[in-house]
Order: structure tokens, then sequence, then C-alpha cells
């Protein structure tokens, strides 16, 4: 699989893309430029950008079909139509070097999103889920790098992914209290491939990966471990990826130039740029979150 330009957003680190159904478009960010894109669907008639005073890592829609964003320092709420924000909750704020990073929705509404040390020493960050009282519960602690996160169709696993251990872990998930208990190491990625980055799953429970420094977005059987596909991608670093479009079929890439040298910025232009993909798979519904 190949994928096509979807707009040449030449961000720092891309990241975080995000499918709006009732606004029939795609956002994600630039998260040490703090900004944000919204691309009009599907072949971008129409590009907004925001810029904010903080780094935004994370978009999520709410059940008011606003944004709720991660950001340095705790989680905003983001009206695009009129530009208005409120900040909801403080996270990880007192530590002056940490921000937000991933996350996701589950299916009560309640928000997951991670943290990282923006000089990522190992073990400072961690995984927290965050319900309706706004008060965020650590879930996964002694995190360097919190990043992709997913759930398996019948809500009985999460995945998750701490970047520098190169695997994505399988957890056994309480879908009423949000608890987690240990299961496996579901993938371990070979040398050679990147790191694992963010992620989304399809509706046969396979795992779609962004490889940070592996050139592509791979396609990851949890319960087997093998890799089953990999959409090829014009940039080293690629940092996330979304299903998008009516009927949840293309698959939204976000790339990075942080990182690169300059003679690999020469190399690979197109490093920064968001790509899209069709894939012979079709992604979940989007979940809103009830904060």
């Amino acid at each position: 699989m190949t994928t096509q330009l979807l707009h040449a957003s030449q961000c720092f680190l891309g990241e975080g893309p995000c499918w709006h159904p009732r606004r029939n478009s795609c956002f994600w960010v630039d998260i040490e430029n703090r900004r944000l894109y919204e691309l009009d669907w599907p072949r971008g008639a129409r590009i907004r950008e925001w810029t904010f005073h903080r780094r935004v890592s994370l978009v999520v829609i709410d059940t008011d079909d606003k944004l709720l964003l991660g950001m340095e320092g705790g989680v905003m709420r983001f009206d695009p139509d009129t530009g208005d924000s409120r900040w909801l909750l403080d996270l990880e704020k007192e530590y002056e070097r940490h921000r937000a990073n991933d996350g996701g929705v589950d299916r009560e509404g309640r928000l997951w999103i991670g943290t990282l040390h923006r000089d990522f020493i190992p073990g400072a960050a961690s995984l927290y889920c965050i319900g309706e009282d706004l008060v965020p519960q650590q879930r996964i602690s002694d995190v360097t790098i919190s990043n992709g996160i997913a759930w398996s169709g019948d809500d009985t696993r999460l995945y998750f992914i701490d970047s520098p251990q190169r695997t994505i872990a399988s957890y056994l998930y309480d879908k009423h209290t949000g608890n987690l208990e240990f299961e496996k190491i579901a993938v371990r990625v070979p040398e050679g491939m990147g790191d694992p980055d963010g992620m989304t799953i399809d509706e046969e429970g396979m795992l779609w990966v962004a490889h940070w420094g592996g050139y592509g977005v791979y396609r990851w059987d949890p319960h087997t471990g093998a890799v089953l596909d990999v959409i090829k991608v014009p940039a080293p670093h690629v940092s996330s990826c979304a299903f998008a479009g009516g009927s949840l079929d293309h698959l939204v890439i976000t790339t990075a130039q942080q990182g690169l040298t300059p003679q690999q910025l020469k190399e690979y232009p197109h490093s920064g740029d968001t790509f899209v993909a069709q894939v012979p798979a079709k992604g979940t519904p989007v979940r809103r979150c009830k904060l």
C-alpha cells in the first residue's frame, strides 16, 4: 500500500490525527509549533489553523462535537467554530518539562491520556484515565514516552505503547472501572523497523501502528504478534494514524521533521507533511468524550 499527500503541512512534530464525522473533516496537530489543523474531507477544499500558547498533542471529540485538546500541563475544551476555549484540568502541571502526549476515549466516554518528559527521562511519565469528575487516575506508571492506545472490539483488552520499549503491551481491561491488569507483550517490533508510536485499531481487531524511524504504518495482529501489511510513507518519522472518511476506510497519517539531519530533510522533503491511504479495512466508530 502507498500513500498520497493530503496536505503539505510541514509540521515539525505532526501528531494526533482525529476524524470528526459531523464536520466531515480531519484534525491533527503540530506539537512543538503549538498548532491545530482542520482539513475538510476528502481533498482539503478548506484548511484551517489555530495557534495556542501551549504545546498541543491530542485531539478528541466531546458529546457536543467540540474538541478536547491534550495540552502541555492539562486538558482544554476548544470550540473550532468560535475559537472559544476553557481549561478543564491540570495534568502534571507541577513538572516544568512534562507535557501530555497521545491518548484516546473508551466506550464509557472516559479520556485516557499519557504524558512524557521532554528530555525523555526513563520512567518519568504515566498513563491516566479521566472520568466526569475530572480527576486523573494513574493507570500505568514508570512510562517513558506514552503513545498509542486502543481497545479490543469486545472491550476486554487495552493495547498500549511506551515507544522506547518497542513493544505493544496487552492489558486485561475492566470497562466498568477502567482498571487494568497486565496480560502480555502482544507485539515486539524487530530491530530496523523503528519505534512504535501512534496507533489505531480496525474492526477486525488488527492494530495499525505508525513507526517512528520506520518509514511507514504497519498492520499488526495482536493475537499472534505477526506483521500483516505495511503502508510505505516517504518520510522516516511516521508519528500517528487514524481512520477517516464516511466509510472509515482511509488512514490519515502524520509525520515529523524532528530529529532529522539537514541531509535527511533534503532527501525526504515531505517529512512533516500529512498523508492519506485507502486501506482494505475499516476503522471503528469515533468515540465521544463525556468530560
